[in-house]
C-alpha cells in the first residue's frame, strides 16, 4: 500500500470511528426513549387505578 496516502487510512478509520459513535448513540438514545415510555406508562396506570378505586367509592356511597 506504498501508493495510498497516509491521510486516506485516516480517512477510512474515522468514518468507521464515526460510524461506531453514531451506533453508540443510537443506543443510549433509544434505551433513553424506553425509560421514558415505562416512566410515563406508570403515570397513567396510576392516575388510571386511582379513578377506578373513585369510582368504586362512588357506588358504594350510593348503594
Amino acid at each position: 500500500m506504498a501508493g495510498v496516502p497516509w491521510w486516506v487510512f485516516t480517512l477510512i478509520v474515522l468514518i468507521f470511528f464515526s460510524g461506531y459513535m453514531s451506533f453508540k448513540a443510537m443506543v443510549a438514545e433509544r434505551k433513553l426513549e424506553q425509560q421514558y415510555a415505562e416512566k410515563e406508562g406508570k403515570i397513567y396506570m396510576e392516575r388510571m387505578k386511582k379513578e377506578r378505586e373513585e369510582r368504586e367509592k362512588r357506588r358504594q356511597q350510593i348503594s
